[in-house]
């Protein structure tokens, strides 16, 4: 399923595209969010990164406390979805886009 595109998406996207560093990140983030779904997401990263190195399910579960629930939805997101994972994945390991 797509994520819908509206005006308001697009707000959200163009406000966080806005900010300058890591600082403002946190400081948006936590008024943006609770504390709980910023630790959603960011474990949700770290199953990315450790899935996409070839780690294990169970290696993954343990190095980051994701369910199973969660781990599979990632690795599905990794071979299916939109490919947001792998253009970050490579950006932060500073590999160039290819497309």
């Amino acid at each position: 399923m797509a994520l819908p595109r509206n005006d308001e998406t697009d707000q959200l996207f163009r406000s966080i595209l806005a900010l300058r560093d890591v600082d403002e990140c946190y400081r948006y983030f936590e008024d943006l969010c609770t504390v709980r779904e910023i630790q959603s997401i960011a474990q949700r990263l770290a199953v990315a990164r450790m899935l996409a190195k070839g780690r294990s399910y169970q290696s993954t579960a343990s190095g980051t406390g994701a369910s199973s629930a969660t781990i599979s939805r990632v690795k599905r997101s990794l071979d299916y979805g939109a490919g947001g994972y792998a253009l970050i994945l490579d950006r932060l390991n500073g590999k160039e886009e290819t497309t």
